[in-house]
């Protein structure tokens, strides 16, 4: 099934808020480097309506939606692939967003968020996440400088150890780099619940930061484990695979979004999906990727007024998944 297929009209008044602070960056004009591009530079206080969660290590505030690049983000340098892209990075910034998580695993992604960052003139204002994916200590050293380059920045805000490779070679790493300054915040992370028995091992052991991992409604094992075992370290918790890879969509597929997510101000069934995810108290910020534009404003409205409580929360997964 197509997203598009799954999404509902957007018409809440505190999204409606949010787009005038898009609209309000689209009319500062675009950036250098862009003559056809319909958004510029956001204004420079983020969005008041969009949820804020604390990083547990420090108590720093991030937006809770952000912005994942797998797929999305790896295209060439032409205009026309990167046009789109562009507009997305612009409205996300315009909207209050600042969390964009990047991989060197992730093809160009590091490449086209640091190039359309500064043709914006918006990297300083992100919060730039991304991972060390390779093995061996000097392997590892030489790609997280290249991801410096390639995000044009000189200290990265989160480090990840991606998918936990080398995982022991590579903290040590982090952490001389976090006590030089170069990276603010370190972690691990993972997408798939066969790997939690050593995701759990290493968030015991290990003084870390932050925890990237799979939830959903569709992939729910992290709450039973490692959510608890995260609030209980003190750890930040960013979401990857906030929509199953599109399963969620097709298990929707040509339904009605039900009337009472209006409750929880909720407009559309991806925005049902991610304000499921944020109201898990253990979660910080939930990384959903796309490249489309609209599809962008409609995520971000997920982190724009009330969400489900424990109760409804149950009822939103019966209803998905018919249980």
């Amino acid at each position: 099934m197509s997203r598009a297929a799954g999404r509902a009209p957007l018409g809440r008044r505190a999204l409606l808020g949010l787009m005038a602070g898009a609209v309000a960056g689209a009319a500062a004009g675009p950036g250098p480097g862009a003559p056809n591009a319909r958004a510029g530079p956001a204004p420079a206080e983020p969005t008041p309506a969009l949820l804020h969660r604390p990083i547990p290590s420090s108590g720093e505030p991030i937006p809770a939606v952000g912005l994942g690049t797998w797929r999305t983000f790896d295209v060439g340098a032409s205009p026309a692939e990167r046009a789109p892209l562009r507009e997305v990075l612009a409205r996300f910034v315009a909207l209050g967003g600042r969390v964009v998580d990047a991989s060197p695993m992730y093809g160009a992604a590091e490449t086209v968020v640091g190039d359309l960052a500064a043709e914006l003139g918006v990297t300083e204002r992100l919060f730039l996440a991304t991972k060390v994916w390779t093995t061996g200590r000097e392997a590892g050293i030489a790609q997280m400088e290249r991801s410096l380059q390639r995000l044009r920045t000189r200290r990265l805000d989160l480090l990840q150890v991606h998918n936990l490779l080398d995982w022991p070679v590579h903290l040590r790493t982090l952490r001389a780099w976090k006590d030089a300054g170069r990276v603010r915040y370190v972690g691990v992370t993972h997408y798939t619940a066969s790997a939690y028995d050593e995701l759990e091992r290493v968030l015991r052991r290990e003084p870390l930061d932050a925890v990237q991992v799979n939830y959903s409604l569709a992939e729910r094992e992290a709450e039973r484990r490692i959510l608890p075992l995260a609030r209980e370290r003190g750890l930040a918790v960013l979401v990857n695979r906030p929509f199953a890879e599109g399963a969620l969509f097709d298990a929707v597929r040509g339904r009605p979004l039900p009337p009472w997510a209006a409750e929880f101000d909720c407009t559309s069934w991806a925005q049902f999906f991610l304000k499921w995810i944020l109201a898990h108290p253990a979660v910080t910020c939930v990384i959903p990727a796309t490249r489309r534009p609209a599809h962008l404003v409609d995520n971000m409205g997920a982190g724009a007024g009330r969400l489900p409580d424990a109760a409804t929360r149950e009822r939103m997964a019966a209803v998905v998944l018919g249980r």
